[in-house]
Parts: C-alpha cells; structure tokens; sequence
C-alpha cells in the first residue's frame, strides 16, 4: 500500500497555534487532504496527552485511531467519506518537539528535536524524566536548558524503538545547522549518539536538492513535514511511504533505511514539498527595512543591512552554500526523489485574484475536494481537463503550472513567507474568456 504521513504538527497546547488543533479536527483534516498518518505532536503537554489517552484507540502496531463516535457534524457533506466497506480512518503516531537551549563549545546552541514514540507507556517514561528537567507543562512544545544528546538519551533509553529525528534542520533559529546558533557537523551536536541520527527535516525554506550538495548528509533520509500550526496547513510538506502492512515499526524502518530501502520492503518513496522560495528563511535579509538578499549579494555587504547598519538574518540558501561540498545541481549516488506543491486554496485564489481566506475561494475548495475526494487527488492526480470541468479553465490551468514549477517566487527572508505568483494579472480571466468561444 501506498500512503502519505504528515510527522510534525502542534497541538493546541503550543505557542502562537490554532485552538481547532484538536484530535478530532486533526482526523478530518487528514482526511481532507488525503493523509493517512499524522502526528500527534506535542505529547510531552499533560493536557494534550490526557486528551489523546480518551479520544485515541490502538491500531495497526504502534499507530492509533480515533474512537468511533455516534454523532455526525452538521454541515460538512463536502467532506470525503472514503470506503465504507473498509477502515480508511486516519492513523496517529505519538510524536513531540523539544525546544533545547544549551552551551556547548563556548556558544549557546538552540536546536529542536522530534520525538517519535510506539506507545502511551514509552511517552510516559519519556514525560517524568523530562518533567525532572524542567516545565514541560508551560507550552507544547516545552523549551528545556539540557543538551540535545540527554533528551535522545531518555527517549532510547526509554525504549529502543523510539525515533529522534533534527525538526527543520536549516532554518536561522532553533535547528541544527541554523546560522544563529546551530552546529557545522551533525558530530558535534550529537557525539556519540549520532549513530542514532538516521534522518533529518528539511524544514519549508529547503528542498532535498539543496540539502544534497552537502556528502555530510547523504547518509541521512532526509524527510519533509507541514509542521501545521493549524489544521488546514496539514500536508504543506509531506512524506509518501510504501509498505505492505501500515505499522509504527515499519515507518521507523522506512525511515533509517532511506535510498537503501529494498524496492520489495518498506519505503519512502518520495517527498512533497513547499517550494523553498515561499519558505520563510529562505533568502538573507532584514524584515524592518524589507532589504532581501541573495548568498552574493550579502557577501558585499559583509552580513550587514545597508539600510540600518544592523547584522541581517542569514537564510538557509546562504547557510548551505557555507556547507556544501558540491556544486548546485550536484547529489549523492541514491536519492529519494521529490516534488514540488503549492497548497490547493493558494493557487484557486491566485488562480481568481482573491485572498486565500475569502469566501469564493473556500466554496470553490469545498467544490473541488467534494468532486475527488481530497486535495492531494487534486494536486497530484488530477489531469487538467478534469479539473477545469469541475472548477474552471483557471484553477485547472494553476495546478498544472503549479505541478510543473511554472511559477513566479518572491523568496522569503528573515520570517517573512516569499510570495509566490501562478498568474500574472493580465492573463486571469482570458482563459475563461477563450473556452467561452470553444
């Protein structure tokens, strides 16, 4: 079988997060855009974990499922309903992200880790230890004064089967290889528990093409996720798996194993990704004087605004420049290949000229996940003709250039997400105008 898992999300219980991040908007969501396995997050929050403890069920081994209900909600008939004949419900794996501030080699380091675990038992051995080193009631994603390698140390020691795995590895702040306060090796933040490290996230500012011209991680799979604040975000980046039976262990196995997978085993077939201009870090720059800079350009002005005189927030473009060892375009012997996505509701109001959040534009995405079903159908499956019957010449037209990079990115630079273009303004409305004469 063949799937797509979304492994990094908040719950509600995190900083600056949608209150409707809760299990059973997460289970429609999923559903929504064709998921079938997301993460919990943020297991270590009492609250969250009471809540998944009442709300979620044992599936397949190591994975769970939302406790059937009687009640229906009212008002969603656009939502797919997938195969009665069969269990189609989505699928959670218990994960967490750890915020750790720490000094190591005479600078402070702010890296966060992923935490995957296969049971409620091993989450809560993971909890009271973590709990003894600090609060980890204040957010979900609970910030902690320890070295990175003591929380990979509780949580393997807590049972083997857990999963660590570096949260978006390149952004500026608060990553592994960050350029604010991040490592330039993958040995020096880990040690002796780098043998453990068998993946990395790329994070929305980088795609696998960048991350492959460094030989450093070629060893590593790399993995992409939506890290949703949100429920409609879920999916943004994504994994695609194959495997013949869904369970927690395969997935792990799918993941260490990486481009030496067997064609016959589990695997990660590919990844889906944002394009890494719309990514908030990409290029260098300073938001309050809206100076963006490319890796050259930066250089020439030695890391320094030239409008404020205050040092720019170097991207993650510019930081892997710094790493890589070959050239762009450059890449190891076994990669897992990629595509790049622009979410549904971005290109229908690109496509119409209109907001993301305006009422047109949330019919028009109801209409078209009613007509197949979710989005990812849309996006990766659906020809063109088929979806300009259900919609229109326009949106059908921007999926399409959206499936085959023919768009237009204003990249993003110090928190600032680049603004991507599908359509130049001249061109909405004319190809409505020319299937009118047909």
């Amino acid at each position: 079988m063949q799937f797509i898992a979304d492994l990094h999300i908040h719950s509600k219980y995190s900083r600056a997060t949608s209150r409707e991040m809760d299990v059973d908007n997460l289970n429609k969501w999923a559903k929504i855009k064709g998921i079938k396995v997301v993460a919990t997050g943020d297991f270590t929050h009492p609250l969250w974990l009471k809540e998944l403890k009442e709300k979620l069920e044992p599936a397949e081994g190591g994975l769970f499922k939302l406790k059937k209900k009687k009640t229906k909600t009212r008002n969603d008939n656009w939502l797919p309903n997938g195969n009665k004949d069969k269990d189609d419900g989505t699928r959670f794996i218990l994960s967490s992200e750890i915020s750790c501030i720490f000094s190591k080699n005479n600078k402070t380091r702010k890296v966060h880790l992923l935490v995957y675990a296969p049971d409620f038992k091993t989450v809560e051995k993971i909890n009271t230890q973590l709990g003894w080193q600090g609060n980890i009631k204040a957010d979900g994603r609970p910030i902690l004064g320890m070295d990175i390698k003591e929380v990979a140390k509780i949580a393997l020691n807590s049972s083997a089967q857990c999963m660590i795995i570096p949260a978006h590895m390149w952004t500026p702040w608060f990553s592994l290889f960050g350029s604010n306060s991040g490592f330039d090796t993958l040995e020096e933040c880990f040690d002796d528990y780098t043998k453990y490290i068998h993946a990395g996230e790329t994070g929305l500012s980088s795609d696998p093409a960048m991350n492959w011209r460094w030989s450093a991680l070629d060893n590593v799979t790399l993995i992409s996720n939506s890290d949703a604040h949100s429920p409609n975000k879920l999916g943004r980046e994504a994994n695609v798996f194959e495997m013949d039976r869904l369970s927690y262990r395969n997935i792990a196995d799918a993941i260490k194993n990486g481009a030496d997978a067997k064609d016959n085993g589990n695997k990660l077939v590919s990844t889906i990704e944002f394009y890494p201009e719309e990514g908030k870090y990409h290029f260098n720059g300073h938001r309050s004087c809206r100076i963006s800079l490319t890796p050259h350009q930066t250089k020439k002005v030695n890391n320094i605004c030239p409008s404020c005189g205050k040092p720019l927030t170097i991207g993650v473009l510019h930081r892997v420049d710094e790493l890589a060892d070959r050239q762009e375009g450059g890449k190891p012997e076994k990669t897992i290949p990629y595509c790049n996505l622009i979410p549904l509701d971005e290109i229908i109001a690109d496509s119409l000229g209109m907001g993301v959040a305006t009422k047109r534009v949330k019919e028009e995405y109801k209409n078209l996940i009613k007509h197949f079903g979710t989005e990812f159908a849309i996006l990766r499956d659906a020809s063109q003709v088929q979806i300009e019957q259900a919609s229109s010449p326009e949106i059908g037209e921007g999926v399409i250039r959206a499936r085959q990079g023919k768009v237009h990115i204003e990249p993003g630079y110090d928190g600032q997400f680049g603004q991507i273009k599908i359509f130049y303004e001249e061109e909405r409305g004319n190809l409505s105008k020319q299937t009118s004469l047909f």
